[in-house]
């Protein structure tokens, strides 16, 4: 350990606010791989994809049906993390 560091580990940390699960329609598609979004109750708000569907390149247009978490704190912003298929089955894995 470095000398005149202290390492405290608290096990009274704050907890996580909770995410806000919606359902929504992509209206729009906009630069910077940003979306706007009409919820479900009406709201609508301006979305970007999650990390893990940029890395897996799923590519979201306009009148997709998606789910979206939002933070308690700014209800106009949100993050997509779910693309919803109608009309399709499960998606068979890829053979390599």
């Amino acid at each position: 350990m470095c000398a005149g560091r202290v390492f405290i580990y608290r096990k009274d940390r704050m907890a996580k606010e909770e995410l806000i699960d919606m359902m929504g329609i992509v209206n729009e598609v906009l630069p910077d791989t940003r979306f706007r979004v009409t919820l479900d109750n009406g709201h609508q708000l301006i979305a970007y994809s999650a990390g893990k569907m940029k890395k897996n390149h799923i590519r979201i247009l306009a009148g997709d049906r998606v789910s979206l978490e939002l933070s308690p704190y700014d209800l106009t912003k949100g993050r997509i993390n779910f693309r919803h298929l109608e009309g399709r089955g499960p998606a068979t894995p890829r053979r390599r």
